[in-house]
This record gives structure tokens, sequence and C-alpha cells, in this order.
């Protein structure tokens, strides 16, 4: 299959480095959101994908940059096909069929059959991504473990939390129900009232129903409904609910008054409700549900091809024509941005999660733009001493402008020059242990002429993590380390060469132990304790004891412990003690000892 890119950099990537061709590199962008523990990595998706029917491609697009760098070539791809991320797949969604591809090779590696014929709402979540196919009711959960799972019927639009729980509205029965992201059936707590409408949202990070009906909120969890909260301003059953509030506040387009309506959700604390903000829109427009960030609340308008964002206040913020065909699109990615894509995906608007502003990237135009940079091999770069800046050297072919600007060298004679990017040196990689934890820290290394962009923390098994090139230190992964610095040369980046270290697993959590003694008799003058003992996770130490003897010893699971030289008459008491490192716990027994 053959596969494409520009090599343009993302400040906030974590970026996997593919050879393509002798003289072609392609940069590959997605993040990983830090964790104190390796074993419960969980990561954000950086960018977005679109699909592009003129190139028959996906192109990513790196938010943080507004550019495109990275294609894989899908074919015979239909006109507004989605395309959805994994941590390592991407997936084409069309009626017909799903084009898996992989994010490291640039590659298709196999198509699937979707579990209906319609275009699904997709989620970009913790677990998924998630395809619902709302008027066939089926939930198809593209990430681990995969799944398809029936609704029972049609559903309204979904909303999923932070932890990858997707919840769902059923229509026709009114059933309000939960698809955990490991389950594989649905789980239903709540019921709407017979004749009500409303919709599914996320306030707090809690799943939360707007009743139309009733014009209430009420929260939504495995004991039923919450209290009802009043929102304070009718709604019509046609109201646009957005998928999660922004702040404190619920977006909603009422399509009746040609208004956005931003609903106060203290009610829901029991706290007193302030007015909605009331926001005018043009009379004309035709509104789909906003899309909301933390910050912003983005509103496409179909009628003109724009999107307009706003602060939670109701203070516009940005506009932006959508250039392209096709019916225009919101969808919000983990990296806190929008992206509204043309129907064609000639274009794509990304929004500032922060500050609503919007950026306009041209992937017609990258696409039709040949890489005019190559990267050099590691075997080719200087092993010590620093480069002073990009080198250039002539090529022949066609004249293109150069990758850093300005005109093409020896104007007229068909040669321009190429710039070099040369991988940064090894950092020096270290492991330290403070107080029970391992870091991981490594030196700034030779960076060749290039201009630190960040630094890729790779632990074997365990993916890929992005670190500020403030910082020179991880915590929180095991075994084979790799750390590599991300340099920028004009407007190209490339990774440099890896520093590795080997870091030990952490110990095992250790929990308080338990004893019970399971039988007492004597041989011979001695007094033998048999125990059961769990140590749960550390070394344990036994202690048997009568009176003032006693006898401790190294235990887990059945014990024989001998107190030697005892005499006794008739019934005794004996105690057995174990011990680690989070605790004691203790046993008594008294009776007449098992002769024998």
């Amino acid at each position: 299959m053959e596969t494409t890119s520009s090599p343009v950099p993302g400040r906030r990537t974590r970026l996997k480095f593919t050879a393509l061709a002798v003289s072609c590199a392609v940069l590959v962008g997605f993040a990983a959101m830090q964790t104190s523990a390796a074993s419960d990595v969980e990561f954000t998706q950086v960018g977005h994908w679109v699909y592009n029917s003129t190139f028959g491609s996906a192109f990513h697009v790196d938010g943080s940059a507004g550019q495109v760098d990275a294609q894989v070539k899908v074919p015979a791809g239909d006109p507004g096909s989605q395309v959805v991320q994994s941590e390592d797949s991407g997936y084409v969604v069309q009626r017909s069929r799903i084009t898996v591809f992989s994010k490291s090779t640039l590659s298709v590696e196999e198509t699937r059959t979707p579990p209906a014929t319609e275009l699904p709402v997709v989620l970009e979540v913790a677990g998924g991504p998630y395809l619902v196919y709302r008027n066939a009711g089926q939930v198809a959960r593209l990430g681990d473990p995969v799944a398809t799972v029936a609704a029972g019927g049609p559903l309204s639009r979904p909303a999923a939390t932070g932890d990858g729980t997707v919840w769902l509205h059923r229509i026709d029965s009114g059933s309000l129900c939960e698809l955990a992201r490991d389950a594989s059936r649905l789980a239903c707590h709540a019921q709407l009232t017979q004749g009500h409408s409303g919709a599914l949202t996320v306030v707090d990070d809690h799943p939360v129903l707007l009743d139309t009906t009733s014009d209430e909120l009420r929260t939504v969890g495995q004991d039923g409904f919450g209290e009802p909260a009043a929102i304070g301003v009718d709604l019509p059953a046609t109201a646009q609910v957005a998928s999660s509030a922004v702040a404190d506040r619920l977006a909603v387009v009422d399509p009746e008054r040609s208004q956005l309506l931003l609903i106060d959700t203290a009610g829901l604390q029991k706290r007193p409700v302030a007015k909605p903000i009331v926001v005018d829109l043009p009379k004309d427009g035709r509104f789909a549900e906003p899309v909301t960030t933390t910050n912003v609340v983005a509103v496409v308008d179909h009628t003109r091809n724009e999107v307009v964002t706003y602060d939670r206040g109701g203070t516009v913020k940005d506009r932006r024509k959508l250039p392209g065909g096709g019916t225009p699109a919101l969808t919000k990615g983990e990296d806190n941005r929008i992206y509204a894509d043309s129907g064609d995906g000639s274009h794509v608007l990304v929004v500032n999660g922060d500050n609503g502003s919007i950026v306009s990237v041209d992937v017609d135009n990258a696409s039709s733009t040949p890489p005019a940079v190559t990267a050099t091999s590691d075997a080719a770069a200087p092993s010590t001493e620093p480069s002073t800046g990009p080198s250039t050297e002539p090529t022949t072919g066609p004249a293109t402008p150069p990758a850093t600007g300005g005109a093409p060298a020896n104007p007229g004679s068909g040669t321009t020059p190429r710039v070099t990017l040369v991988p940064a040196a090894a950092p020096a990689v270290t492991v330290s242990l403070a107080s029970g934890t391992y870091t991981v820290r490594w030196n700034q290394p030779n960076l060749r002429g290039g201009s630190l962009v960040h630094y890729v923390v790779t632990a074997q098994g365990q993916g890929s993590r992005t670190v500020s090139g403030q910082s020179t230190q991880y915590t929180g992964i095991s075994g084979t380390v790799t750390v590599r610095a991300v340099t920028r040369f004009g407007s190209s980046t490339v990774q440099g060469n890896a520093g590795s270290a080997t870091v030990p697993a952490p110990p095992a959590p250790v929990s308080a132990p338990t004893i019970d003694i399971v039988r007492v008799r004597s041989v011979s003058l001695n007094l033998i304790v048999s125990v059961s003992a769990t140590s749960k996770g550390g070394s344990a130490t036994c202690k048997a004891a009568i009176g003032s003897r006693s006898t401790s010893v190294a235990c887990t699971g059945s014990t024989d412990i001998t107190i030697p030289n005892v005499s006794w008459i008739g019934a005794i008491t004996v105690t057995a003690t174990i011990t680690n490192a989070a605790g004691s716990r203790s046993d008594s027994w008294t009776g007449v000892p098992q002769v024998g």
C-alpha cells in the first residue's frame, strides 16, 4: 500500500519515525497522558484524522501546529467518511465497510463489516473509539476489547464520561443505560417518564439527563435518578444539547427560537441557579448540537458553512468560514480541541479549546505539496561535533521552494537546496530510586544544530509519552526505557537517537497479613503450633508464644512453629502473630494440645 507524508511538526505530539523510502521520512503524532503507575497508563490521542475522497487518503492534522503531518492511502472511500483513532490504529468508517490502518506503518491492515449501513456517531474516549449506530440501536467498540453491543432499539445522541463509560438513551422505551469500557452488554439504571423527551450530557464528569418536557436536569447513576433541578427556561423537544458542559454551563441550541442557551447547572449541587445566558443566532441558520471543551462552545451554521466559537459567558471568540463542499461536521478530540471537517475532507478548522481561536488547515494544499526535506540516517549523523545549523546541498529536479521559505537557490537553474535534518545525539539515561518510586533522568544531548521541541520516552510494551523540553525526567514506567530528543530544523522535525536504561519493576503492593491457628500439639516436650499465614505481597514473620516462651520463623501459607521444652497441665493459651511491612495480625487458641 502506497503511503506518503508531509514532515510537518506537532509540538505536543508523540512522534513515531518510519522510513518509507531511502530519502523520505514520516512523522506521525499522538501523545500520552502521564500517569503515576505503568500498569495504568491512559493514552490521550492528539490531533485529528480526516478522510479526503479526492486524494483517496486519510490525513492526520496536528492540532497544535495547525498542519497536516501524515497521510495514509485508503482507496474507494466515500465522500464524508469519518475517521477515528485508537492508540495504535485508525479507522475509516463508511456505510459499507470499516478500513483499519496502522498509525505506525501508515498502511491498511484489514477491512471490517459494520453492524449497520448508516453513518454512526463517533466517540473518541478512553477504551474506545466507539461507533454508535443510532437508528439500528447498535454500539461498536473498536478498542480493547472489541465488541458489538445491541441496545435493543433506536438511540438518542450518546454521552461519555472520562473513564470511558458510554451512556445511552433508548428513544422507544426511555431506558437510560451504561456501557462500561470493558463490558459486553448494557446495564440500564433508570427510565425517562413516558411521553417525555430528553438528551444525555455530562456535567462534572457525571452523566446527566436534560428532560426537555419537564425542563429539568437529573443525574443518572446505578441507583437511578438524582433529585431534579429546574433549568429556568422552556425548551422544545427539538433542542440540540451539547454532550458535555462548558465549566458550569450547559450549551443548548433552540432551533425554533434561533438561540444558543447557556444553562446554569448549579441546581444539581443544590445551589441557587442563575438565569440562562441567551445568544441570538441568525434566523435563517441551520444548526446542529453545539460541541464544547472545558472553556469553549463551538456552533456550526450549515447555511453559511461557518463555525463560531463562544466562551462560557456567551461572548463570541472567533468565527471562520469552512471552505470545501458537503455538510460540515464538528467533533471533539481528546486533546481538548474541536475539529470542523468540510464534507469532502478538503479543509479542517481547528478550534483551540482554551481560548476559542480558530485555525484553518488546507488539506488539499498539504496533499499536493511534495516533501521538500529529507532526513539523514543515524549513520550519516555526525557523532561528536555539533552542527552550527541546517546544511544545504543541491539536488537536481523541478524547482520547488525550500523547506524554510524564501526563493529557490540559483533561480532558473532547475536546482533547489535540500535541508538535511540531522538527528540529535542519544541522551545519557539514568535511573534513581526514592521513596519506593523509580525515576528516569537524562541530560540534554547534542542537538546537532536543531532546536529542541520535546522528548519522547518509550517503555517496552507500554507505549510512548511526550515530555516537555523543559523537563529531563519521568516517573512511573519500568522495563527497557528509551529517550529521544525531537528537534526542529526550520519548519520540519526529526526524532533523535535513543538513549536507554532498564528500570526495575515496581515492588508488589504490600497489604496487612492474616494468620489463623489451625492446630496445637505436643511432641517430646516440644509444643508445635500449626498456622495458616497470608503475607499479601511482602515477606512476613510469624511468632508463636505461650507465656514468656516464644519462637519466630519466616512464614507463608501452612507453617509449623516449634516452641521447645514446654511442659503443661490441662488447658493452655497460645498466641500466634504475623508481621510484615504493612502491619501485624494475631490469633489465639485455648485448649488441651494433642499429644504425639
